[in-house]
């Protein structure tokens, strides 16, 4: 298929999809969800059972420190042996799939599933590449993936790369080509996770993909779209949805590369990762804030110690950043007036990373306000609602400022990030 992604860090890729199974049970949320709440990964497990599932194949992020966690990498990495020697997979070469996702609140999302170049992304501030990080990497989240993914055969990703077209160019017409594109599933998601669709991408609607995404990506495009006086490397791709899961993908790629010539750099599998391509202007993509939940701290020493660490800082609501929170003890509000950072999460993170720190405590961060509030009445802990960023200022965000603080935003609700469906190999 001569479909014309030269030079594009996004591509077709060799996809694999599950068969002779039932979806509802194979597809499950993405890993680093609902980490503070197992209840929801055991309802799971009790609904998946027996059944082929991509449960088999992932590590919930809450089973991290687990003391069995060896044991679990080793029996996954068993499992995708098993599910590939019984051709639990059918591949389909150079492709894309255009998915829609009915989301919980009823709004579809609409993407595409296909590889990206690790060549082209850099999750380094202020990296000039053509994918780039949108907020900080904790390098420390790093070393425990990669031990997961290092001797996997397969992955199985939740990453979700933005393309800024306000003009809808580039997916939003392969949705008037469903009628001349093979259906690949249609089903139900589980625990709420709304329902989902995929079609196999033809040629003509790859091609036009295709060349959406180089005309929106021109130096000329790129520079006139951010009012940048000088030229400056093109941003193709922000990372929206698994940033740490990318940059898990490109360590191991990097260890690779240690390994053998450059000349079979391009070779390689593990060069590429598989992701989910969505336009930052889809009516149904949501940026909703990343609460904090701070564990087994002196709540009301927190709060005090929030108000002597920033100047001018006063219970209530006011100009400046201000900090919701909710504990045992009720709710209420502190304003940092003439704040250094830009966004209040930049304000609220670095004083809890000092404060536990000194203080000792753990940090959480939740998806879904309701989940944050329950959270923080328990005994010992403090929750700390955040207001969410406007979407349209994430690219020249990246672009001009670097990197976000870290869990800036989050895509939608937990029940609606992406499910672990299509795969591809990497060894």
């Amino acid at each position: 298929m001569d479909t014309g992604f030269e030079g594009l860090a996004f591509s077709p890729a060799d996809i694999l999809l599950p068969r002779d199974c039932e979806y509802s049970k194979w597809a499950v949320v993405a890993c680093d969800q609902y980490t503070s709440q197992p209840e929801y990964w055991l309802r799971v497990e009790s609904l998946v059972g027996s059944a082929p599932s991509a449960l088999r194949l992932i590590l919930p992020e809450s089973c991290l420190d687990g003391p069995n966690v060896e044991t679990d990498i080793m029996e996954i990495n068993n499992t995708m042996t098993r599910y590939l020697r019984e051709s639990r997979f059918k591949e389909l070469p150079d492709a894309l799939v255009y998915v829609e996702r009915m989301q919980s609140n009823g709004k579809v999302r609409k993407g595409i599933v296909g590889k990206v170049d690790l060549e082209e992304y850099d999750y380094e501030p202020g990296s000039g590449s053509a994918v780039r990080a949108t907020e900080g990497t904790v390098m420390s989240r790093i070393p425990p993936r990669v031990a997961v993914r290092k001797n996997a055969p397969i992955e199985l990703p939740h990453v979700m790369l933005l393309c800024d077209d306000p003009q809808k160019t580039v997916i939003e017409p392969l949705s008037q080509r469903k009628d001349k594109m093979t259906i690949l599933y249609d089903f139900d998601l589980m625990e709420g996770g709304g329902h989902v669709a995929g079609w196999l991408v033809d040629a003509e609607g790859a091609a036009q993909v295709a060349r959406a995404l180089k005309a929106l990506n021109t130096p000329e495009e790129f520079q006139t779209r951010y009012g940048l006086k000088e030229k400056a490397p093109v941003l193709q791709f922000a990372v929206g949805d698994g940033n740490h899961s990318l940059a898990t993908a490109k360590e191991c790629y990097e260890r690779q590369k240690r390994l053998s010539s450059p000349d079979k750099w391009g070779e390689l599998p593990a060069r590429y990762a598989l992701c989910e391509l969505v336009d930052l202007h889809d009516d149904a993509l949501e940026f909703e804030p990343i609460h904090r939940v701070v564990f087994n701290v002196r709540e009301k020493d927190l709060r005090a110690a929030v108000l002597q660490a920033f100047p001018g800082a006063y219970e209530g609501e006011g100009e400046g950043h201000v900090l919701c929170w909710v504990s045992a003890d009720g709710q209420g509000a502190i304003t940092v007036p003439h704040p250094k950072q830009e966004l209040a999460v930049g304000t609220l993170q670095t004083f809890l990373d000092a404060y536990t720190t000194d203080h000792g405590g753990s940090i959480d961060y939740i998806h879904g306000a309701d989940v944050a509030r329950e959270l923080g009445v328990r005994p010992g802990n403090i929750a700390f609602l955040l207001p969410p960023m406007e979407k349209e200022q994430l690219f020249p965000a990246v672009i001009h400022d670097g990197v976000l603080p870290r869990k800036t935003f989050s895509m939608g609700e937990a029940q609606d990030k992406r499910f672990y469906l299509e795969g591809r190999k990497i060894r």
